[in-house]
């Protein structure tokens, strides 16, 4: 008991200020265009100034197939769209400071890169996995996280 009460004077030196905490806007974003395809999330989601982007698949705008040539068309196509997403709502690749890349198959990691890399003149952080299984069968799906401004 006495490690609790002695914590309740710490938080109110340090000024945890739960009210402030919970004032940032939310705001919940949809692609000019996407509401006919009827998808279950947004297009990206603005917490204050960053911008939390869904994961985008290599898909021709508008529509739900995707882009040929394979992991380079459809990697290629894949940024394409985050490029649109970011600008349409106030970002820009240069202000990308998280991506993570989900791969139907992970021989293909070194493909991607080649593409994903010609997108970015300072990388952002990123991590890349394997996954079991992508939407629309695609080979590739990423999501990034931006700040506005």
């Amino acid at each position: 008991m006495k490690p609790l009460i002695l914590l309740v004077p710490l938080l109110a030196l340090f000024g945890c200020d739960v009210e402030n905490d919970r004032a940032t806007e939310i705001t919940y974003l949809q692609m000019p265009g996407t509401e006919k395809l009827d998808l279950p999330f947004s297009s990206a989601v603005r917490a204050g100034d960053t911008l939390y982007l869904s994961g985008n698949v290599g898909n021709i705008p508008d529509s739900l197939d995707l882009a040929e040539g394979g992991i380079a068309g459809e990697t290629r196509q894949t940024m394409e769209n985050i490029s649109t997403v970011l600008q349409q709502f106030g970002s820009s690749m240069d202000e990308v400071v998280k991506c993570t890349v989900f791969l139907a198959d992970m021989s293909e990691w070194g493909a991607m890169n080649i593409v994903y890399k010609t997108y970015f003149k300072n990388p952002p952080a990123r991590s890349a996995l394997g996954a079991n299984g992508l939407a629309l069968n695609a080979r590739v799906e990423i999501e990034c996280i931006a700040v506005t401004g």
